[in-house]
């Protein structure tokens, strides 16, 4: 598990990874000093748009606080010439309708005493009262006196929709009861749309009570359409001053203002769409300066990794191409210097240029040497064969002039032990390595030549040999070879017939039991007359020679004797020709960065 996450992870190794890393840290001061200013600016202009918003809200009520202060005024103005006349109905009663003559807002003047029986009012004479207990500003007044402004769907004088002003009248601390001033609903809702009739905005007043009093006149806009969802005007007045953006009860996202129209008594409510606003644009300078930074950065390590790519990443891969196709053997010539490369990389690729075009020359007079000391040693084989083969010739004619028979066998043994060693020499010059024999081969060459010069025509002998490949040095091969070329002389000189059966045999096995360990064995039946205590070799040189050839295989030679068999069994150690097993494949790493998928 824990190298698939460094494979996984081997990418943060590279030029380019790291260079990014860098970049990001270089760049993220910058970054975060382009969100601050961003977001401070944002911010701005989003108080900016408040202001302005707050503002535009006010506008859209200007005109029906104009006539709401006046309103308040006129009332506050009654009320002395009221006190004035108190006890005359009929005069009161004139100064309200003198009142009403001279303005063409109001809808009607009255004052109302606290048992709700009206006697002064714009509407008719002292003589006829007007009964005012069932009207709802009255009940609203008698139980919280105080300077009120409030809606009524009918007014009790003209009959009409009216918003009511009403002050309180006081004689000394005594609350004798209200003077009231009506407007006209409508009056006041056709304020809202002279200069504010912008399609997807709104305007509610209401009162410190939050009693809706005017919407902006629009007969398709319901005053609840127009509210916040989930929000009661009573609770838009601890909002004063400010602005929200909420769901509306249509389900539009809108951005609502609060702003005072009479302090303390009127408040309007502005909703607008967040394109009148100005909150879309906000919002995008918000998202910007998000996405800014974050852009910059992006584009930043772009133009570094294309930058990085193709000033030196392209380049160093071109590099490690010809470096690793050098180094598994395409040496016919130099790789190119890489000309458009930066001076430091072209400076590299021409050092390699150098190194590459020295090796090829040292190696091509390594191989022009190596080949001609090749030759000259296969040539010095082939010389010391052919010396070694007339010396076995000289043996052999010496041999056929010397009448004694126990000098005869002496010479046909020094003959055969010369032979052996020719055809080692023989099989030498004949090897295309000179540093490793087939030690198989040799041996039945040896053994094939020995059959064909020692067993006579006729004598039944039957000689089984059972060789495994096996490659040696030429320390070892030598040795072994006249071993056993010693060791199949006795076989050969005492191989009897055994009882139950009709011929001797000899037989030879060269097996290669494990990577390091060959064993060799040569075996022969034996006849009635042999004794298995002693080594079958009438001098005793052959068993000196048997020894002296195992001490150099660093082995020792193992005789046994058993039911008419001797056997010589030699165990040794293998000493490599090639300190790579031929047998053992493996791939060939040539970097770090090569793996699945890599192309050199």
């Amino acid at each position: 598990m824990l190298w698939r996450w460094r494979d996984r992870l081997e990418f943060t190794k590279g030029l380019g990874f790291r260079l990014a890393a860098l970049l990001s840290v270089a760049i993220l001061p910058i970054g975060l000093i382009s969100l601050v200013q961003t977001l401070h600016v944002s911010r701005e202009a989003e108080r900016s748009a408040e202001i302005a918003l707050l503002g535009r809200t006010a506008s859209a009520a200007a005109g029906e606080r104009a006539l709401l202060q006046g309103a308040l005024g006129t009332a506050d103005a009654l009320g002395p010439a009221v006190l004035e006349v108190l006890d005359d109905a009929d005069a009161c009663a004139e100064i309200m309708r003198s009142f009403l003559l001279h303005s063409a807002v109001y809808q009607g003047a009255a004052f109302v005493p606290m048992n709700g029986i009206s006697r002064c009012t714009s509407d008719g004479g002292g003589s006829e009262p007007v009964d005012m207990r069932d009207s709802r500003a009255y009940q609203k007044f008698v139980s919280q006196p105080q300077t009120m402004i409030t809606a009524l769907s009918k007014g009790s004088l003209s009959g009409r929709p009216v918003v009511v002003v009403m002050q309180p009248l006081y004689q000394d601390r005594d609350l004798l009861g209200y003077v009231v001033v009506s407007l006209s609903s409508a009056l006041l809702q056709s304020t809202h749309a002279v200069g504010f009739g912008t399609e997807g905005a709104g305007i509610i007043t209401f009162n410190h009570k939050g009693e809706p009093l005017t919407a902006d006149g629009r007969p398709e806009t319901a005053v609840d359409d127009l509210l916040p969802r989930g929000v009661t005007l009573s609770s838009l007045i601890e909002l004063n001053d400010s602005t929200f953006v909420e769901w509306s009860n249509t389900g539009e996202r809108r951005v609502f203002a609060v702003v005072p129209v009479v302090p303390g008594l009127v408040y309007a409510l502005g909703s607008w769409t967040p394109q009148l606003a100005g909150l879309d644009r906000l919002n995008m300078s918000q998202f910007t300066a998000i996405i800014f930074p974050i852009l910059l950065w992006l584009v930043s390590l772009a133009v570094a990794y294309f930058a990085v790519y193709r000033l030196v990443l392209r380049h160093i891969r071109v590099l490690r191409g010809q470096m690793r196709r050098f180094a598994i053997g395409n040496r016919d010539t130099p790789p190119p210097v890489l000309t458009d490369a930066p001076a430091e990389i072209t400076d590299v690729s021409q050092t390699f240029h150098n190194m590459a075009r020295i090796l090829i020359r040292d190696e091509e007079a390594m191989e022009e040497a190596v080949a001609e000391k090749t030759v000259l040693l296969k040539e010095v084989h082939h010389r010391v064969k052919n010396n070694l083969q007339l010396i076995a010739s000289i043996i052999n004619m010496q041999g056929r002039m010397i009448e004694d028979n126990d000098a005869k066998r002496v010479l046909r043994s020094v003959q055969d032990r010369v032979a052996a060693l020719a055809t080692i020499y023989r099989n030498l010059y004949q090897a295309e390595h000179l540093d490793a024999v087939e030690a198989d081969r040799l041996m039945g060459d040896i053994i094939n030549q020995m059959v064909n010069a020692g067993v006579e025509a006729g004598s039944g002998l039957r000689v089984q040999t059972d060789l495994q490949p096996l490659t040696l040095l030429p320390d070892q091969a030598v040795p072994l070879t006249l071993l056993a070329t010693e060791a199949f002389t006795n076989a050969l000189k005492y191989a009897g017939t055994p009882p139950g059966e009709d011929h001797p045999w000899v037989r030879v096995s060269l097996t290669h039991p494990s990577k390091h360990k060959a064993v060799l064995e040569i075996a022969n039946s034996t006849g009635e007359r042999l004794d298995g205590s002693a080594i079958p070799d009438s001098t005793g040189l052959g068993g000196q020679l048997i020894g002296a050839f195992a001490t150099q295989l660093e082995g020792e030679a193992e005789f046994t004797q058993q039911d008419h068999v001797f056997t010589l069994r030699l165990p040794f150690k293998v000493q490599r020709a090639n300190p790579m097993d031929v047998t053992d494949i493996r791939s060939v790493v040539l970097t770090s960065a090569a793996r699945e998928g890599s192309q050199h």
